[in-house]
């Protein structure tokens, strides 16, 4: 009788301990999976696109020039000359190239990590910020194709980056727009971690040291020959609306909602 009554208990099913404690870190780190499969495909749908409006070359020279003839009349067309100044001392020459290489994306990943992991009430709002502003500059590399300083030579520009060959380790000129130089976002964007570091920190040299970060990066897209003065202008701007819808998305959204991990 006794052993019938055992028969008819219903059997319980219990996870090995290992692929219990696998699961367990998996579902106590979700957020983890979640920012990975939120970022990566917005990242390669944003390459995508920022590709695919390419080839608009002669409208982007045409366009080209006529931003420079603005900056001449603005009194602001120095480029060709700081440029000139730099050349000649290779030192200067490797410094722009290693800030604008390594001072770009490598730093936005550093402080990405940063904020989630130690900053993570205002991770959100400022990864939302990179993707709407990323959105933003899309409809600008549409509407505005324009070449780079470094393909207009006949201005005074040189291609300092060339042999750089790290740089394409970033930027696959196989898959990168080459006339997507309006907006800036390797200005814009740099200027939001700028903002993240100098909000989030509480020490006061890190706080400065932000502060002053525009400033080398400005010298590295200009002194590379990658931008005018005017792509950087226009890349703080999108990068400001990106922060401030960014900002009204949070107040909007319900902390306590299903979404409140969106912002």
């Amino acid at each position: 009788m006794e052993s019938m009554q055992q028969a008819a208990s219903p059997q319980t099913f219990t996870l090995p301990r290992t692929n219990s404690r696998i699961l367990n870190w998996l579902i106590s780190h979700w957020r983890i999976f979640a920012e990975i499969l939120f970022i990566v495909p917005a990242y390669a749908a944003y390459q995508f696109v920022r590709s695919a409006v390419g080839g608009q070359a002669g409208t982007a020279f045409d366009n080209a020039t006529r931003l420079i003839h603005i900056e001449k009349q603005l009194g602001i067309f120095h480029e060709a000359a700081l440029q000139q100044y730099v050349l000649p001392r290779g030192w200067m020459v490797d410094a722009a190239n290693y800030i604008y290489i390594y001072g770009h994306l490598p730093v936005i990943i550093a402080v990405a990590f940063w904020l989630f992991t130690r900053h993570r009430e205002n991770y959100a709002l400022f990864r939302n910020a990179f993707m709407i502003s990323g959105l933003i500059a899309l409809i600008g590399f549409t509407t505005v194709p324009l070449a780079p300083p470094r393909y207009m030579p006949e201005f005074g520009f040189v291609d300092t980056i060339v042999h750089a060959q790290s740089y394409y380790v970033f930027q696959n000129p196989k898959i990168v727009n080459q006339y997507a130089a309006m907006p800036s976002l390797h200005f814009g964007w740099d200027l939001l971690v700028a903002i993240a570091i100098a909000t989030c920190t509480t020490k006061r040299w890190v706080r400065y040291a932000a502060l002053v970060m525009p400033i080398f990066t400005l010298s590295g897209i200009v002194l590379t020959a990658n931008h005018y003065f005017l792509d950087a202008v226009a890349g703080g701007l999108v990068a400001g609306a990106g922060l401030g819808i960014a900002l009204i998305l949070r107040s909007r959204i319900d902390r306590q909602s299903p979404f409140s991990f969106l912002t």
